[in-house]
């Protein structure tokens, strides 16, 4: 079957009720579009694990709490679609927000200490759209397994707590961050770099490389102390903020000896625009 790009949720569905009769699971990538070789890491995992693979390109507007970001926000259908055609992506489903979004969604989500935190607490209202978006696509596509990148390490917290919250019968499958060459975390922002932007961005993961041999000299609260400075001596980046969280509950780690996974959280903005990363500390 040639790779269709469908626009309206009655095609989509009468597509996907075909496939689910002839037996086969439906792997879901929800994407904004803009995508990099690590969106398509994602749509090769699904490839692999189930039987017909669904692409959404949808910026969603209500998980931007500032509307100049969502109007940079970059977009390249056909390009989105040039690259798909080579991958394990055979629907590509590229509403517009009138589709989603028949009348306003006004749902109010509550993920208590998850949404407060790190992005929650820079970006009010975020996590609430986030949520509005992927509960009405799960809702619309019916996914058997849903992809997400780990690069968005608090969305995917909070992804999980939502299908927990609602019930809904789809397994969430996490996906590795992919990296450039030289170590920066792929993101649809990079694009919008200058070339001079570009070359200091790498100085974020860089230092959180260089942050993970250092857990036996440094406490918790001198690692992020030196994380932030050392980010913020260069004069093209600002951190926003860096903590290193509980996995599960993304509550602030206090001592390295606490039982959980470790995760380093940061966001930095590089002139306009806002990165995020993140690493584990094995200790």
């Amino acid at each position: 079957m040639k790779m269709q790009v469908i626009k309206y949720i009655s095609d989509l569905q009468t597509i996907l009720n075909i496939k689910r009769g002839e037996g086969l699971k439906i792997g879901f990538v929800p994407t904004m579009g803009a995508l990099h070789e690590g969106h398509l890491s994602l749509v090769k995992l699904a490839g692999e694990q189930v039987g017909f693979v669904v692409v959404s390109i949808f910026v969603n507007p209500t998980q931007f709490n500032d509307k100049t970001d969502l109007d940079r926000y970059p977009r390249d259908l056909q390009k989105d679609v040039d690259l798909l055609t080579a991958s394990a992506c055979q629907l590509i489903f590229a509403p517009e927000p009138e589709e989603i979004y028949p009348e306003p969604d006004t749902r109010q989500f509550n993920f208590g200490q998850l949404e407060l935190v790190m992005e929650g607490k820079f970006r009010p209202g975020h996590f609430n759209g986030v949520a509005q978006v992927v509960s009405r696509l799960f809702d619309i596509v019916q996914p058997d397994k849903a992809f997400f990148g780990q690069k968005d390490f608090q969305q995917l917290a909070i992804i999980k707590e939502m299908v927990r919250k609602l019930n809904l019968d789809v397994q969430i499958v996490s996906c590795p961050i992919i990296r450039e060459t030289d170590g920066l975390a792929m993101s649809s922002r990079n694009m919008l770099l200058s070339p001079t932007q570009r070359k200091n961005a790498v100085h974020i993961s860089a230092t959180l490389f260089e942050a993970t041999n250092k857990t036996s000299e440094l406490s918790v609260e001198e690692l992020c102390q030196w994380v932030i400075k050392c980010i913020n001596e260069n004069e093209f980046l600002n951190t926003e903020y860096f903590e290193i969280v509980n996995e599960t509950t993304l509550m602030p780690v206090k001592n390295w000896n606490e039982n959980c996974r470790k995760i380093g959280c940061i966001a930095v903005h590089c002139g306009k625009i806002r990165l995020i990363d993140n690493i584990e500390f094995k200790r």
